[in-house]
């Protein structure tokens, strides 16, 4: 006996395919696109005239305020991350 093969696959995530399409247009458009420029923008430079802007007063002082917040935020979801960690495995729940 000898089944019919179906010509199309059932997924598990119908439109699977268009939404990954989108979602890649997407993170190209707002992400990969203005980084690329970033790097191309930099390499256009010299390398005296790139040292001399990234050590320029204000840009260090900005990666300073973004690392520091970037460690405080990390210290804060650990603290409450493992709070709820610790909840979840405590305790059951109906």
């Amino acid at each position: 006996m000898a089944f019919k093969k179906n010509s199309k696959i059932k997924r598990s995530i119908p439109g699977f395919g268009l939404t990954m399409g989108l979602s890649t247009l997407y993170l190209s458009l707002i992400v990969l696109i203005p980084l690329s420029l970033v790097f191309v923008y930099s390499a256009k430079m010299g390398w005296q005239v790139f040292w001399t802007e990234i050590t320029d007063p204000r840009v260090v002082a900005s990666y300073k305020l973004t690392f520091s917040t970037a460690f405080f935020a990390s210290l804060i979801n650990m603290v409450f991350g493992l709070m709820i960690a610790w909840v979840l495995t405590r305790y059951t729940f109906p």
